[in-house]
């Protein structure tokens, strides 16, 4: 081992130390193994235990008991108490930032930022409309700014995650908010430029253009909204289309002013003289101008050619906003189109693709023509069949959560799970797939070897004869059948048989749950498994297709093996036990040997030196 560690010697096969490495590896893989099973048990617990809880509150001056780890053994704990409730502690008011109340408050701060930025520029250009509503602009002007400030009272009171986990402390939150970049913004727009009305006058609305900084959290509602929304295709093109008329509104208005600042009426470019009848209206101003500037910015044309210098500058920036604006539009509405394509592709199967299999394979008209309605009745009737696929990037709990609450009223009609665990029912509803037969199909002939079972979720079955005509009973909504041929009970007349024909009448929506899957399950919940062979038992007696006799024996035989198979492992276990005592003894042995010979190699070369000195100290004498 020393000469190894040297590097000067090799030794055939596995040493001491590569053994212990490999040792290691092993032990850390097991302990990855160990940490998923305690993880897993954790969860069943969990579930086990959480049935029975219940929330509980205590006031000040209520006598408790506390479970307290033990002194000596911190993995144990102990009731301790009574105890009494000193203080309780003070409910910090903190918003969650993705909670319900956090995203309603997004929602009521988009319409005093909308409003400036719509109204505001309105109020600047068009004189008649500050004039004739004074009063109401300044009530909306100062409930906007009254919202801006209860907006930076919610940023102090809106929690963080630090490590996934949610930040509570107010001090926190506060140190965070005044260190980010929306502080200096936030400020900035609440700041009291109206002041400047005691020098300029009501009538100039412009000095609270420091409103407009407030604009990122109209960006941030929007985005909420859109994750939140159940059709966030339709609430991109709405958002689009607020971002168009946004655009050409504040166009219109830069028209109107501008063509103020030449004078109205000074040629056929700008807006018509006040003294014509009509155009002094302002409603009529308005919707002129918006009229010239959806003209320009649509660059559809019919507009009077700009006679002067500003007029030929506004025309031009108006067409690369309205270049700019297409390229926009266009890019957004084919990015729309894109995701409805590849969200319909997820849910259901490529309609083209199969129709070209179809085609390349030559399959019957006939044929070809049930597949095509098949189709067409899971888009018509929003039918998934692969809600694995669709639910594959959810973390397993949620998407068990997800399954449970879609699929677990349905496996609780079934008779056979109704005295089951809710753990066993969520485990299964996981495996649950969905299956669509259309009219006339067999989802099982009689003989058939039966790998599944089925409930029906909508539709109805027939029980048919063998000719395919005689119906013996109709099966509907919530009823489910196959189920005694997934579970293996001793003494099955019919063994794993289909002992009927089953036929869709129309279109069926079913669920199946194949024998792997629930085997799969049961092996992790073995009083389950009982409770459901003994139900299986009870309803093949009911059907007089249980023999007793054979059931018997085939316990006997099964105890008889498994008596032999723990003799077995038993004398493994023992055989493993001495062989590692002899491997370890061999290795004490062979290190033993390994140390003699070291020494006795360090005896032989010490006479070899004593033998040498002596014959040199000869000739002296």
């Amino acid at each position: 081992m020393r000469d190894e560690w040297e590097g000067k010697a090799t030794p055939d096969g596995e040493s001491v130390v590569e053994y212990v490495l490999t040792f290691w590896e092993r032990l850390a893989e097991l302990m990855g193994l160990a940490r998923e099973n305690l993880a897993r048990a954790q969860r069943k617990q969990k579930v086990w235990y959480d049935r029975t809880a219940q929330a509980c509150a205590f006031a000040t001056g209520d006598q408790v008991i506390v479970l307290i780890p033990v002194r000596k053994n911190k993995l144990q704990a102990a009731w301790e108490g009574p105890f009494k409730v000193v203080n309780r502690a003070p409910r910090t008011w903190v918003l969650d930032p993705s909670g319900d109340v956090h995203y309603w408050w997004l929602s009521i701060m988009v319409l005093p930022v909308l409003y400036n930025w719509v109204i505001l520029i309105c109020r600047s250009c068009f004189p008649a409309v500050q004039q004739q509503h004074l009063a109401l602009w300044l009530s909306l002007d100062y409930l906007s700014d009254l919202l801006y400030l209860l907006d930076i009272a919610v940023r102090f009171h809106t929690g963080f995650l630090e490590q996934g986990i949610l930040v509570r402390d107010r001090a926190q939150i506060s140190r965070r908010y005044l260190r980010s970049a929306h502080l200096p913004w936030d400020v900035a727009s609440v700041l009291p430029t109206d002041l400047l009305y005691l020098r300029l006058g009501l009538h100039v609305p412009a000095v609270r253009a420091n409103r407009f900084l407030r604009t990122p959290r109209l960006f941030e509602a929007f985005d909420r909204r859109e994750t939140r929304t159940a059709y966030p295709h339709a609430f991109r093109i709405a958002k689009l289309m607020l971002y168009v008329f946004v655009t050409i509104h504040w166009n219109a208005c830069v028209y109107y002013a501008l063509s103020g600042a030449i004078g109205y009426g000074a040629d056929a470019w700008v807006y018509p003289n006040h003294s014509r009848p009509g155009f002094a209206r302002p409603l009529r101003q308005y919707l002129y101008s918006f009229y010239f500037s959806t003209l320009v910015l649509t660059t559809v044309g019919d507009t009077p050619p700009p006679q002067r210098q500003e007029e030929f500058l506004f025309m031009v920036a108006g067409f690369l906003l309205a270049v700019m604006g297409f390229a926009t539009i266009m890019g957004s509405m084919s990015s729309v189109i894109s995701s409805m394509s590849k969200a319909e592709a997820a849910f259901y199967p490529d309609a083209e693709r199969l129709k070209g299999y179809l085609r390349l394979q030559r399959v019957g008209r006939r044929l070809e023509t049930r597949v095509a309605r098949w189709h067409q009745h899971l888009q018509l009737n929003k039918k998934v069949t692969n809600e694995q696929q669709v639910l594959q990037h959810l973390p397993e709990r949620l998407r068990a959560e997800v399954a449970v609450s879609v699929h677990l009223a349905t496996l609780r009609k079934v008779q056979l799970f109704q005295t089951c665990e809710r753990g066993l029912l969520e485990e299964l509803v996981l495996k649950l797939r969905p299956q669509v037969y259309s009219p006339g199909e067999y989802v099982c002939r009689k003989g058939d070897i039966g790998r599944e079972m089925y409930f029906i979720r909508e539709g109805q079955l027939a029980v048919v004869g063998d000719d395919g005509r005689t119906r013996f009973a109709v099966l509907g909504e919530g009823l489910y059948f196959g189920e005694i041929s997934i579970i293996n009970i001793k003494g099955n007349k019919s063994g794993n048989r289909r002992t009927a024909n089953i036929r869709s009448i129309g279109y069926s929506d079913l669920f199946c749950l194949s024998k792997e899957d629930l085997r799969e399950v049961l092996g992790e919940f073995p009083s389950a498994k009982a409770a459901l062979e003994a139900k299986g038992r009870e309803i093949l007696l009911g059907m007089d297709k249980l023999d007793v006799n054979a059931e018997a024996e085939e316990t006997a035989r099964q105890q008889e093996a498994e008596r032999r198979t723990g003799a077995l492992e038993d004398a493994l276990d023992a055989l493993q036990t001495k062989f590692a005592r002899l491997l370890a003894e061999l290795e004490s042995s062979a290190f033993k040997l390994a140390l003699r010979i070291e020494h006795l190699e360090w005896e032989t070369r010490g006479w070899a030196g004593a033998s040498g000195e002596g014959q040199g100290a000869a000739p002296r004498q």
